[in-house]
């Protein structure tokens, strides 16, 4: 079996961004990038607010010189997934893919999480193009433009607002007849001049040639007075809600109800000695780039740490 000091699991800026420490300190990491190398940020077209990059840059590309940043310092990093794990005793042991085994005395979870969306293959044919699950990410690029947003809940409310201070109109789109945010999110949201909250509402589709230019919808879906039409809009978001990739540690791993990984006194260290969690896999309030890259950072100088104390 191959053992190595420090496995990281995961990339995107967390996963990289402990490899670039974990590589400086010397401790030979090795890192599974998983089914998504580069994480989400691939899924976007270009990233702004990221510090370094004062014209933007593409997200793919930004991910390419995190690796490529890594590489130098001697990480190992390989295409594949990780698929089980035995985290009862260290060291701990995964287990790839293509069935390969691998042990580690420290080990860090940067598995991320997947935004929740509709199931509409529009979605997936406007991703980058209008479609997108982050109004903090994205809501720049659509300043004095007609955007909608899809929940009923706190972040909906939260990201419609956020999206009201930069966009000319905002629809909110919501199942049922009424919200499920806490009440100040509701007032905010019910009190802003700019937002139209669409009740009863489901999206079913979007349209257009170059990119998103408007929503297809269906008001009281299936009722005798069903109303189907068209809204123009240049923006599509989606929040309702993310799921964290911790499933493969949940069994050993202290988690919240949805499914974030629980950390320690706001480090990345969790109940087990020599794991840690570091991005959107432990975060579910900020989901940002540059938040999971100084987690990342965290995670491999306490790898380092335990390490130097422990082994």
């Amino acid at each position: 079996m191959e053992h190595v000091k420090c496995l990281i699991v995961g990339s995107g800026p967390a996963g990289y961004t402990a490899a670039i420490y974990a590589g400086r300190a010397n401790i030979a990491p090795v890192e599974y990038c998983g089914m998504q190398t580069g994480g989400q940020l691939t899924q976007t077209t270009e990233v702004e607010n990221f510090p370094g990059y004062p014209e933007g840059v593409d997200g793919n590309q930004m991910m390419m010189d995190l690796r490529q940043q890594a590489e130098r310092f001697g990480a190992d990093i390989r295409d594949g997934e990780i698929v089980k794990a035995d985290l009862s005793q260290r060291p701990f042991v995964l287990t790839t893919d293509t069935g390969h085994e691998i042990s580690c005395d420290t080990l860090i979870i940067a598995t991320g999480a997947s935004a929740k969306y509709l199931g509409l293959s529009d979605e997936k044919k406007y991703a980058g193009q209008g479609v997108s699950a982050c109004a903090t990410c994205d809501g720049f690029f659509y300043r004095k433009k007609v955007v909608a947003v899809v929940g009923g809940g706190d972040t909906a409310c939260e990201e419609a607002t956020y999206l009201a201070g930069l966009a000319s109109k905002v629809y909110l789109l919501v199942r049922k007849p009424f919200l499920r945010a806490s009440e100040v999110m509701q007032r905010r949201v019910l009190e802003n001049e700019k937002i139209t909250v669409l009740f009863d509402h489901n999206a079913t589709g979007l349209y257009g040639e170059n990119g998103v230019e408007g929503m297809h919808v269906v008001k009281r879906k299936g009722e005798a007075d069903e109303e189907r039409y068209d809204i123009p809009i240049d923006g599509f978001f989606l929040a309702i809600g993310h799921k964290p990739n911790s499933d493969l540690f949940k069994e050993y791993l202290d988690t919240d109800e949805v499914g974030y990984i629980k950390t320690i006194d706001g480090t990345p260290r969790t109940n087990i000695p020599g794991v840690y969690a570091a991005g959107d896999v432990a975060d579910p309030i900020y989901r940002q780039a540059i938040c999971a890259a100084a987690s990342g950072c965290k995670a491999a100088i306490e790898a380092d740490r335990f390490l130097r104390e422990n082994c």
